[in-house]
Formats: C-alpha cells, sequence, structure tokens
C-alpha cells in the first residue's frame, strides 16, 4: 500500500509517498480502507515534534511511528479474531493523536477506536468530524454554562472553534461572540454566533465587553491578556499549552482566584464521539472544510496547515486510489 511516511521530525518536505507492506489484523483488530482523513494540527506537531513535549509521547529522537496521520473514515475489509461488533463493509471512523498511520491506502485499528458513521454522513465530513470537534467537545464541558452567560470564541474558523461555536450555540441562551479575519464573517454569522469581531481591525482585549468564559481555539492570546475582559469568576480556557507551558498550571495557582484558568484535558472518545455523532445525526453539528487535496499532495496540505490560515478542515482525498 502507499503511506505518507516521515522517518525524521521535521517540515512537509521530508513527508514522502512510499510503498509498505500491510500486515495481517491481530486479535481485536480491523483494516480500514481509508475514504478520506484530515490534516490537523495535531498532525503537525506530530510532524514537526512541536512543542518540543511531543517528543515524549512520540519518540525522544526519532518518531516511533513513521506513517503519518491521527483521523480516519473509511471502510472495513478484514477482521482479526475477536471482532464481534462490525463487519466487513462496514463505514467508520475513529482518531487518536498519538498516531493512527491513518495517511495511507488502509489503516490498521482497534476495535475500541473505531465508531459507526451515521448512514447520513459521508466520508469527508465524518473525518472532518473528529480531531478538532474533540477537543471542542472539552472546552465545553469543562464549564457549566447558563442562560444568558457570555461567551467569547477567539479563532472562531478553525476546526476547534467552528466546532466550539456549533456546540456552544446548543445552549440557546447563551450570548456568543466570535473572533475571526473579515472573509469569514458570514460563515460565523451562519454557524450562530450573536456577535463577531473582526480581529484584523479590532483586539478584544482592548474592547469593553466583558465576559463569562473566554474560550482561545487557536491559543493565540493569554490570560494575561484577557483577565480585563473576564467578569468576576469568569473563566479562560486554551487550546495552547501558552509559550512556557503556563497554561498547565495556572490551573492550580488560580484556584483561589476569582478569575480562573481551566485546561481542557480531552475526554475519552467513547465520550465525545457519541456526542459528535449525536449532533450530527441531528442536524446540529456540521464541520466547515476549507480544502481539499489529493493523497499524493499531502505534504503541500501540511504546509498550508502549519501556516495557521486554514478555515475549518482540510481533507485528504483517496478517491483517485480507490476504484
Amino acid at each position: 500500500m502507499k503511506a505518507a511516511i516521515r522517518s525524521k521530525y521535521g517540515t512537509p518536505d521530508r513527508i514522502t509517498i512510499q510503498s509498505v507492506s500491510l500486515s495481517n489484523p491481530k486479535e481485536n483488530e480491523v483494516v480500514i480502507k481509508i475514504k478520506a482523513t484530515t490534516v490537523n494540527r495535531t498532525d503537525c506537531a506530530n510532524l514537526t515534534a512541536q512543542p518540543f513535549l511531543m517528543r515524549f509521547v512520540l519518540g525522544l529522537i526519532n518518531p516511533k511511528k513513521i506513517i503519518l496521520g491521527t483521523d480516519f473514515a473509511g471502510e472495513i475489509v478484514a477482521l482479526g479474531k475477536g471482532v464481534n461488533s462490525y463487519k466487513i463493509g462496514d463505514r467508520v471512523f475513529g482518531f487518536d493523536d498519538n498516531g493512527s498511520e491513518s495517511h495511507a491506502e488502509y489503516a490498521i485499528v482497534t476495535e475500541e477506536n473505531i465508531f459507526s458513521i451515521p448512514d447520513n454522513i459521508d466520508y469527508k465530513i465524518a473525518a472532518a468530524s473528529l480531531e478538532g470537534a474533540s477537543y471542542a467537545y472539552a472546552f465545553i464541558k469543562k464549564v457549566s454554562i447558563e442562560s444568558g452567560q457570555k461567551i467569547l470564541i477567539n479563532g472562531a474558523t478553525g476546526a476547534i472553534g467552528s466546532a466550539l461555536l456549533q456546540f456552544a450555540r446548543q445552549h440557546k441562551d447563551a450570548i456568543i461572540t466570535a473572533t475571526c479575519n473579515t472573509s469569514n464573517i458570514e460563515l460565523i454569522r451562519g454557524l450562530g454566533a450573536n456577535k463577531i469581531i473582526d480581529y484584523s481591525k479590532e483586539d478584544f482585549t482592548d474592547m469593553d465587553e466583558e465576559y463569562d468564559f473566554i474560550f482561545d481555539a487557536v491559543g493565540k492570546s493569554s490570560f494575561r491578556n484577557c483577565k480585563s475582559v473576564l467578569k468576576e469568576n469568569g473563566i479562560y480556557i486554551s487550546s495552547e499549552l501558552g509559550p512556557y507551558f503556563q497554561n498547565l498550571f495556572y490551573p492550580l495557582f488560580t484556584k483561589v482566584m476569582s478569575k480562573k484558568v481551566i485546561f481542557p484535558i480531552p475526554f475519552k472518545k467513547k465520550i465525545t464521539i457519541p456526542f459528535i455523532i449525536k449532533l450530527l445525526k441531528e442536524g446540529k453539528f456540521k464541520p466547515v472544510i476549507d480544502r481539499e487535496y489529493l493523497f499524493e499532495d499531502i505534504s503541500k496540505a501540511y504546509a498550508y496547515v502549519i501556516t495557521g490560515l486554514k478555515t475549518g478542515n482540510v481533507i485528504i482525498n483517496y478517491n483517485p486510489y480507490h476504484h
């Protein structure tokens, strides 16, 4: 099979498409014919090993897994012993931020790490509903949102932010302000923002409005900068560790303060993905898709995602490889 390989950490130009052998599935494993994946922020961190902390998970000097890819949507083509919940031909999807080795024509995944794709959802939408949405769930479920409270989502156009906006909108009486660039104002309005701040023209931290929750879905602000626009008993959550990993430690220091930091440690997939599936089925969540790349152009997809300019999700299309 063909797979996107990087044997050393580095930039997208280190990625090559190579032929590798496909193993037989072991007990409780399935072989999935990949129909769609994304290139996301987690993939880019796995490629570059940035921040350095990633190396303690991925491999200190060189990556333990040389095939890239964290999420997948596809069709089961082979079953290992002991697989009882699925059959050949089932449409499934899943995500592993430590690496699913899914930037390939096929992937081998354990039964516990796959979920059935709803009938009304295609492979591209399924793949785009995983990484960002899983992290967005961690934001929304770490807090208790009450009627009339004000939420600011910084970076509402990314995979996390666009999912987070839709999840927050389930709290119908919440007042949601979202930041985005000029070209995405109508998109963000359509996803349910009550108020939009064009970050290319205004800085929300310099404005008079105060918020009960500030969700920094791009990690481009900081608790220090946001304190002035947080209400008393307000909460700041960032998707990033911060340049000094401060967002890991702030929750300890701010416990006794009126304005607090929470770090959005992800929930287990058996909690997050059923929640996502429910909203997909109900039509209450639709992931935003920016661009599609052919599998053979996957290094270009990585180069684009690393710029930080993507809107929503970037899809890798495998159709030319699967007739």
